[in-house]
């Protein structure tokens, strides 16, 4: 057993240093000359953990981010030839999803390339205007990745896999960003090679996510995670949507005939009231109070972990149970993490007693606010996040004195 270990460490370190040396500049193919056995035996926890190896040393995600389609290139022909658990192939479980929107995507991104090729051809505008609506449909691969980011990633960082959330997530603001501004570029009427020559860039950045989804996260995702975190998988997912496609129902097996458990909307409480500082409350009449607030609220504790959300009607941010315990940091985008940190190192240093932003989301002008938390003694006991539409307030005008019928 011993010796196993002792392969095993050797083998992740000269991983490591196969991914130090791509980050100082060498080539895949000189880093496959020196080290082509072991690129061949790599196996995707290892490809994985080696990342979070180096990210744990200091070395930036957005480098990591930026070069982890040359880490896959380096590892490809043996991820290509590995065997790897079968993936569920039930109807409804979020792997057949994830497979299934994958497998859409490709054949959605064929025809967008056939519908460019005849524009180029023909020069017909309707054959543009086809692209365009193609363009709408694939923009909805954001909720693949939002189901990702909100619901896998979580369950993975529960269980110490944290890699994938924060180099996948920069990758998936990387796409959007690129089909964003595909889709004004088509809708600018720009010439069919520059518009051609975009849609092939952000295809490929597609296809390349399909192929690490497939040979590296949802392998690791299979042997981390338990039918029973799947099925708390599934039933938040309803609540981001799907790519094109409906899934079906799944339950793990001995579950078939349990009935739902509670709605986290409809909470079970004890009678008794809680005294607070200027009044008693039962818990339904506090839950009830902060579920009817018309603002997001958010609290995060000392330990940067997520504690609460409300669950309002209108929520402006998606939030799903997945988050609780969950660090704040793990819930944003990696390019915004160094400005949560700054904030949290503020609010605990005393230096800042509020952070807050703007934000225009379509006809929704989004104001957020952050507030540090202090007991009595004057420590730090985290931060709440609130957040609200305001777009009706800023247009009011004049004075309304009584109520309107």
């Amino acid at each position: 057993m011993s010796e196993y270990i002792d392969n095993v460490s050797r083998r992740k370190e000269t991983l490591r240093n196969v991914l130090r040396q791509l980050h100082a500049g060498k080539t895949v193919e000189e880093v496959k000359a020196e080290f082509g056995a072991l690129a061949l035996e790599a196996s995707y926890n290892e490809i994985a953990e080696t990342e979070q190896m180096l990210i744990d040393e200091g070395l930036p995600v957005s480098e990591i981010q930026n070069l982890c389609d040359v880490h896959v290139a380096v590892f490809r022909d043996g991820l290509d030839k590995q065997q790897q658990a079968a993936p569920d192939s039930t109807p409804g479980h979020p792997i057949h999803s994830f497979l299934s929107e994958n497998r859409i995507l490709e054949s959605l991104l064929e025809t967008m390339e056939n519908t460019l090729i005849a524009y180029g051809r023909e020069g017909n505008k309707q054959q543009l205007v086809t692209f365009q609506l193609q363009l709408a449909k694939l923009a909805e691969i954001d909720k693949h990745y939002l189901r990702k980011e909100n619901l896998l990633f979580p369950y993975l960082e529960g269980r110490g896999f944290t890699g994938p959330s924060k180099v996948m997530w920069g990758v998936h603001d990387q796409i959007r960003a690129r089909l964003k501004a595909l889709a004004e570029l088509a809708a600018s009427n720009a010439p069919h090679k520059e518009i051609t020559s975009r849609f092939q860039e952000v295809s490929a950045m597609l296809q390349e996510m399909i192929y690490k989804e497939e040979k590296i996260l949802i392998p690791a995702s299979i042997e981390r995670l338990t039918d029973m975190e799947w099925y708390a998988i599934r039933r938040q997912e309803n609540g981001f949507g799907y790519f094109l496609f409906a899934p079906g129902d799944w339950k793990p097996e001995g579950l078939e005939n349990s009935k739902p458990a509670v709605a986290a909307s409809e909470p079970v409480y004890e009678a008794g009231e809680l005294p607070l500082q200027t009044g008693d409350l039962t818990l339904v009449q506090i839950n009830m109070m902060l579920t009817n607030l018309p603002v997001d609220v958010t609290y995060v504790d000392e330990n940067d972990e997520v504690r609460y959300f409300t669950q309002g009607k209108d929520r402006i941010f998606d939030r799903t149970a997945a988050i609780i315990g969950r660090k704040v940091q793990n819930c944003h985008p990696p390019q915004s993490v160094d400005k949560v940190e700054r904030i949290l190192k503020d609010f605990r240093a005393g230096t800042r007693s509020v952070a807050e932003f703007w934000i225009q989301m379509g006809p929704r002008f989004i104001h957020i606010r952050y507030f540090p938390l202090r007991d009595a003694a004057n420590n730090y006991r985290g931060t709440i996040e609130v957040s609200q539409d305001v777009a009706g307030i800023r247009a009011l005008q004049g004075e309304r004195r009584l109520l309107d019928d």
